[in-house]
This record gives C-alpha cells, sequence and structure tokens, in this order.
C-alpha cells in the first residue's frame, strides 16, 4: 500500500509542477487581482487548464495520504520543484543540475527514511487544535509580511503561508480519510478552510512573481510543516532511532538547499 501511495505522490508532483505553469501564466493575462475580480480567472483558458490539473493532484495526494502516513507522502510534494525549473530552464547550466540532483536526492533519502519508520496513528482532536493554533499563528506572520511588501518578496511571503496552510491539509486529510465512514467534521471544515485561503494566498503570489519562486516556497514549507506535524504531534517518528531522526535533517536540509538554489537561479535569470 506504501508503494501505491508514493506512485501516486510522485505522480501528483507532475500535476502540480504542470498546473502551477498553467496558472502562473493564466494569472499573468490578469491585471490587479482582487478576491472580488477573482471570477475573471475563469476567462483564462490556461489557467482553467491548470485549475483541472490541479484538481488531478488533489485526487492522487487524498489516495496517497489515504494508504501511507503523512510523513511519508507529503515530502514528495517537493519534486514539483526540480520539474517545473527543469521545465522553465532554457538550458541545463552546472549550477541548475546540481540544485536539481541536490533537491531530489535530500527528497528521496527522507521518503526512503521514513517510508521504513513512519508508525500510522491516530489524529485526535486535541493534535488537530494544537497544529490548527500553530497554523494559524504561521500564515498571521506571513500575511502581515505579504501586506507590507512587494514583488518578490510579496510572493513568497504568500507563498510561505500556503505552504503552512498545505502542511495542515495534509494531516486533515489523513485524518477525514482514515475515519471514514465517520465524518470528522472539525478537520473537514479546517481543510476546507485551509485549502481555499491557501489556494488564494498561491493565486496572488503568481501575481506578485514568478512561478518558481511560488512553487518553492509553499512546495519546500508544506512537507516540513506536514512531517513536523506527523512526527512530533501525531506521533509517526515513535521509535525513531536518534541516527533516523538525524538522516532526516540531514536530508531534509539538503532538500531544503537545493530548493533555495532553485529559486535563486531562476529570479537571477528574471532579472537579467
Amino acid at each position: 500500500m506504501v508503494g501505491i501511495a508514493i506512485l501516486c505522490a510522485v505522480l501528483a508532483a507532475g500535476c502540480s509542477a504542470l498546473g502551477a505553469l498553467w496558472q502562473h501564466a493564466g494569472v499573468r493575462e490578469l491585471t490587479d487581482l482582487k478576491l472580488t475580480s477573482a471570477h475573471r480567472l475563469l476567462s483564462s483558458r490556461r489557467w482553467v487548464y491548470g485549475f483541472l490539473v490541479l484538481f488531478g493532484c488533489a485526487v492522487l495526494q487524498v489516495i496517497a495520504l489515504a494508504l501511507a502516513p503523512v510523513s511519508v507522502v507529503a515530502p514528495l510534494n517537493a519534486l514539483a520543484i526540480p520539474l517545473i525549473a527543469v521545465a522553465r530552464a532554457r538550458r541545463l547550466t552546472g549550477l541548475l543540475a546540481v540544485a536539481v540532483l541536490v533537491a531530489t536526492a535530500g527528497i528521496v533519502v527522507f521518503v526512503s527514511i521514513t517510508a521504513g519508520e513512519a508508525v500510522p496513528a491516530e489524529i485526535s482532536p486535541k493534535i488537530v487544535l494544537q497544529a490548527g493554533q500553530l497554523v494559524v499563528a504561521g500564515v498571521l506572520v506571513c500575511t502581515v509580511a505579504a501586506t507590507f511588501s512587494t514583488g518578490a518578496v510579496r510572493a513568497f511571503s504568500l507563498s510561505v503561508g500556503a505552504g503552512i496552510l498545505y502542511g495542515l491539509v495534509a494531516v486533515l486529510v489523513r485524518d477525514v480519510t482514515t475515519a471514514l465512514p465517520a465524518i470528522e467534521w472539525v478537520s473537514l471544515t479546517g481543510l476546507a478552510v485551509a485549502f481555499l485561503v491557501g489556494a488564494w494566498f498561491i493565486q496572488l503570489g503568481y501575481a506578485a512573481g514568478p512561478p518558481d519562486l511560488v512553487v518553492a516556497g509553499q512546495t519546500v514549507v508544506n512537507p516540513i510543516v506536514a512531517a513536523w506535524i506527523g512526527i512530533k504531534l501525531v506521533g509517526e517518528g515513535t521509535g525513531m532511532s536518534g541516527l533516523m531522526q538525524a538522516g532526516l535533517v540531514i536530508s531534509a536540509t539538503a532538500a531544503v538547499c537545493g530548493t533555495v538554489v532553485l529559486a535563486y537561479y531562476h529570479r537571477v535569470r528574471v532579472e537579467a
């Protein structure tokens, strides 16, 4: 079952990269994007195509989270970063190649460890409340930063806020799907709110900066938040040795460093 979950998560990462490219192009066709004018996005064929692809991505992620622990599935979302970086690259330079390899290797190692060591655990209402409070605090900080900034800083702040929200979404999806046929109304409501607010943050991020930066911000923060909640709050890391935990930290650091280089590479290329 874990193998099927990993396959679904990898396919979802590919859909995420493609959907991000199309939605960014669609948002850029509009000017002065606001909540009251969000319906104008439906007039963009590329944005609609991106939405459909991302809907397929969401379905694949739900299936993956229903079959495996959060700390196994969530990190694979970060594969969208090297995919979108390669897709937008005019030519494959040494820096880009190394960054892609480091980011991808870090993700693969992290998932390899969690796939063998993570233990499925029940998500209680208390854990949902604790996670929700931490997420709200983080999102408020990002909202303030985005409000008083422009350009790349605004785009990055919004994408980090979306990543924090999507990290919570991954945990709540796991809770809702494993509780079926019973319905966890608190988790379901929180899931819907976090997903919608995160999706709007992403659209505003596309309007403010390049898709590489937006995807990098939310896709790195998303699995870090989800994996941390899964391992520390939910208890999926119970029984992990100190060596395994060190491996998680090292591989996560490698993935983040590779991603930061990818984002910097494309920011420099755009400014040039």
